[in-house]
């Protein structure tokens, strides 16, 4: 018989120097892989815990970007008054109104006054606009004089009364209007966002930018439309439907987390270099204020300005009283023949009280800032 013990000593002896040196090599090729492993169930587990789905987790990351949530995306109403009021082309001109501002002979009346005698011009543009009211009070008024009003729901907040500039409930105005125009782009709407203290004095839509899905009105123009260090308006924009807006405006409302003690328009100075926004490709143009002028930096030829905004003034009286001067300039102007129209070279005889009122109303803050 063959004796087998050699040959297992010597077996059991090389199988033992393989053990001794060559295991050393692979546990440390199979030890990596088994981190991996274990990291990934506990990422797993962490996602399946926290989430309806692991890939909610992604969502998670992006909602501050992108998410939001408005009741206006289900409402039948609202549906019906934009179908009803839209152009040809999905696009609706949209102002909100409260109380205050809708009393007989107030802010409203002069609104829809400037409509009405920029002639044929203007006049038409009426049958698109829809009146965004903050309460019961404005929705009423808003009924007896126009014919597409809708009453935006607040959650039990009272925007009734004039919400002075930069209070509370000032800001959160601001943003509620901003979350509800971003519904309007999400139900496929462009839209002509106007302030009601803004007089339309011709179309304005011819001097808009073709190529641009974003368009804003600025407080003063530097002359280069495209230049993101002009100063914006966000009182007048025009803003056209896709899914770079859409994202746009939620990322614009959202973003009023990170600066709780700034308005929309401060906001949007803040974002509007942002690399999400070059990343996106949304093209933002500026608008002139040689066509869309205020009372910051007014329009000096009558013969091209579309708008006037009572911007840089503070005040409810002071508005009415300054943008009865430039109503009462415009008529002056309209009421000449095209001959003494084309040779004449008026000027805004305002701003005199608002001027006034929005350097006292800086003053104020600041002293107030030094006291906090």
């Amino acid at each position: 018989m063959k004796d087998f013990s050699a040959g297992a000593g010597e077996g059991n002896k090389g199988w033992n120097s393989i053990g001794s040196g060559g295991s050393h090599v692979f546990v440390r090729r199979i030890m990596p892989m088994i981190m991996f492993l274990v990291g990934f169930a506990v990422l797993w587990m962490f996602l399946y815990n926290n989430s309806a789905s692991p890939f909610a987790f992604q969502a998670t990351i992006s909602h501050y970007f992108n998410g939001i949530s408005t009741q206006e995306y289900y409402d039948p109403n609202l549906k019906s008054v934009l179908k009803q009021a839209s152009m040809k082309d999905k696009t609706v001109i949209i102002t909100t109104l409260n109380d205050a501002w809708a009393e007989p002979g107030s802010i409203f009346d002069q609104f829809l006054e400037s409509f009405q005698i920029g002639g044929n011009q203007t006049q038409k543009l009426l049958d698109h606009l829809v009146v965004i009211t903050w309460d019961e009070k404005a929705y009423s008024r808003c009924n007896a004089l126009h014919k597409y009003c809708y009453q935006l729901q607040t959650k039990g907040d009272n925007f009734t009364n004039e919400a002075f500039f930069m209070t509370p409930t000032y800001l959160h105005m601001m943003w509620r209007r901003i979350e509800f125009l971003g519904a309007v782009l999400h139900l496929g709407y462009s839209f002509v966002f106007t302030d009601t203290d803004i007089m339309w004095l011709r179309d304005p839509f011819k001097q808009f930018y073709k190529d641009a899905d974003f368009q804003i009105a600025c407080d003063y123009f530097n002359g280069n439309s495209y230049d993101l260090h002009n100063f914006p308006n966000g009182g007048f924009t025009y803003v056209k439907s896709n899914a770079r807006t859409i994202w746009f405006y939620k990322f614009w409302y959202n973003s009023r987390e990170s600066y709780p003690t700034l308005h929309d328009q401060d906001v949007l100075n803040k974002i509007k270099m942002h690399p999400l926004i070059t990343t996106k490709k949304l093209k933002i143009r500026f608008l002139s204020t040689s066509y869309f002028g205020g009372f910051c930096q007014s329009s000096k030829d009558f013969a091209k300005v579309a708008t006037m905004h009572a911007n840089c003034c503070v005040g409810l009286e002071n508005k009415v009283n300054d943008l009865k001067i430039v109503l009462k300039d415009w008529k002056k102007y309209m009421a000449l023949n095209d001959h003494k129209r084309k040779n004449s070279h008026p000027s805004w005889n305002v701003p005199k009280s608002c001027r006034g009122s929005f350097e006292r109303s800086k003053e104020r803050r600041e002293k107030n800032k030094g006291k906090l």
